[in-house]
């Protein structure tokens, strides 16, 4: 929790700023070995879908993370997920679900080797945005290697084992939380994930009220709902 209070989250919508998460990703995933075969740009037409929310991490004002999370409905059906796992995707949007589909995960592999809790502040947005949008599923397409932690931390079940992607040239698993049935012990468990009214509007709002613009910068609000200050998540009303 405390990392938290050096942690400022942007929403990223200018070129200038577009261009510095291009520069982290590329960075992130050369160090990985990881690149996206023939890849004109690691900026695509997905970054600048209507239901995409790109963000870049700042801690001590410097960018050290960025993610990229869809909001898939059975109206909106555009996701990175879909590009690999198409038959799961139809099967999940024909049921009428909603998702939450974060992508472009990058740190920054210097920062990462000095802050282990990186990943977490990285993904949090995807917890933020479940709740937001009352999604049913956050998923998680991850290499084989990592889905022990998305099974312990996220508490996500295995959806596909393995299947080989032609834009890495790798292995995928598919993985999904079900925001219904393990919300609240998330929650409990990692009160860091939880946020307030406010800081779900000022990720996500698009247009909304007295949001007509885009904030410069959302601070995370979960000590003020582990304080008792904010309320946060409810259980049956935003998972």
């Amino acid at each position: 929790m405390r990392y938290l209070d050096y942690v400022e989250y942007r929403r990223i919508e200018t070129q200038e700023d577009f261009e510095d998460i291009e520069h982290l990703r590329y960075k992130a995933y050369k160090a990985a070995n990881v690149l996206p075969v023939a890849a004109p740009s690691m900026i695509d037409d997905a970054d600048f879908d209507r239901h995409a929310y790109v963000f870049g991490i700042y801690y001590f004002e410097e960018l050290v993370s960025t993610i990229r999370l869809h909001h898939v409905t059975p109206s909106h059906p555009l996701s990175q997920s879909e590009g690999v796992f198409p038959d799961v995707m139809e099967a999940y949007l024909d049921a009428g679900l909603t998702l939450i589909d974060p992508a472009r995960f990058a740190v920054d592999p210097q920062v990462a080797a000095e802050l282990p809790v990186l990943p977490y502040i990285t993904l949090r947005p995807s917890i933020v945005a479940a709740a937001y949008f009352k999604a049913d599923r956050v998923l998680q397409h991850v290499r084989p290697h990592h889905a022990a932690f998305y099974k312990r931390v996220f508490y996500a079940e295995t959806v596909v084992e393995r299947r080989m992607t032609e834009i890495y040239g790798l292995e995928l698993t598919l993985m999904a939380t079900n925001t219904h049935t393990t919300g609240s012990k998330l929650l409990k468990r990692y009160p860091f994930f939880d946020s307030g009214v406010h800081e779900r509007r000022l990720m996500f709002g698009r247009g909304e009220g007295r949001l007509p613009t885009t904030p410069l910068t959302i601070l995370p609000s979960a000590r003020l709902v582990a304080d008792g200050k904010i309320i946060g998540a409810v259980a049956g009303r935003d998972y």
